[in-house]
């Protein structure tokens, strides 16, 4: 069984990807599939956006139906999950042109969404995975991505090389909505954290220390966290700009909090996180980077 889920897996990746959303992650996410030998085709909303990928070699659809004719793998890295459920599910989205092959939301989203196209894929004999990502910009660029994965165990057997292509730490959760739900575990512990990371800064510089000395010095230590190294400096420098949107930050932390109730769970951290960012959003800051959270206590 191994050898041919071997074999599968590497006549899988001599075929066409299909990939929806060329935004901050998804425009890197394709570079990388590039560069490891795959032939992809891209579709967002207005073609000039994925200018730059096309002129790099990447082919463009002009609608999801389109992109998945001649895709064996469909990849969406998009916003919201109404924008998910257009894709996969709209009139003229991926699974009303898909024969067989598989698609893979790495979008962050609503565990109950992914199991309702895992249904819906299956109804059509293709294979679906919900595969959410963690590491920002950078781990896109890089290809260092965290990918958390939900479906069927074969499914993810056969996705493993072109998960490999864009990420380092790899790993199966179960049956679809698993990536999704291990997914906000991650986004739960980086909403406390950047609380901390935040309010560390801000009493750094009130007490008059040179918080880049505090910031360098705690991140060796216990304290040590990926925001406290990679944003707090942003927060220090006053760098807003977005590897990951404050806007989309509140989605999560929205789908979270929901998941939660469902499971009688009271995450009080996280309530307060979505609070702080809510009022950063009502302030016009919800095109930041989710560092601008430092902006709150206005130091």
């Amino acid at each position: 069984m191994q050898a041919d889920n071997a074999k599968e897996a590497k006549e899988l990746a001599k075929e066409r990807i299909g990939f929806i959303g060329t935004g901050v992650m998804g425009s890197s996410m394709v570079r990388n599939l590039m560069k490891a030998g795959y032939p992809v085709t891209v579709y967002t909303r207005t073609k000039e956006k994925a200018k730059a990928l096309c002129a790099e070699g990447a082919a463009w659809a002009a609608s999801p139906a389109a992109l998945a004719k001649d895709a064996a793998v469909v990849i969406s890295m998009v916003g919201y999950p109404k924008d998910v459920e257009e894709i996969y599910l709209g009139p003229d989205g991926v699974l009303s042109a898909k024969q067989g092959g598989m698609v893979i939301d790495m979008t962050t989203s609503s565990p109950a969404l992914a199991k309702k196209i895992f249904a819906a894929a299956k109804e059509r004999g293709i294979a679906s995975l919900d595969a959410p990502v963690s590491g920002g910009d950078i781990g896109a660029k890089e290809a260092r991505l965290a990918i958390m994965a939900g479906g069927e165990s074969e499914a993810f057997a056969e996705a493993l090389p072109v998960f490999e292509a864009m990420g380092k730490t790899i790993r199966y959760f179960g049956p679809a909505g698993s990536g999704q739900y291990a997914k906000m575990c991650n986004q739960i512990a980086i909403a406390s954290n950047m609380m901390g990371v935040a309010e560390a800064m801000a009493y750094a510089k009130k007490s008059g220390l040179d918080a880049k000395a505090v910031q360098e010095t705690i991140a060796t230590g216990a304290a040590g966290s990926w925001s406290l190294s990679n944003l707090a400096p942003k927060m220090l420098s006053d760098d807003r700009a977005p590897g990951f949107f404050i806007k989309h930050f509140l989605k999560d932390m929205r789908i979270a909090l929901s998941s939660a109730e469902e499971m009688g769970l009271d995450l009080p951290g996280l309530k307060l996180a979505k609070k702080l960012y809510e009022e950063l959003s009502a302030r016009g800051f919800e095109d930041c980077g989710t560092q601008a959270l430092f902006l709150w206590y206005d130091v």
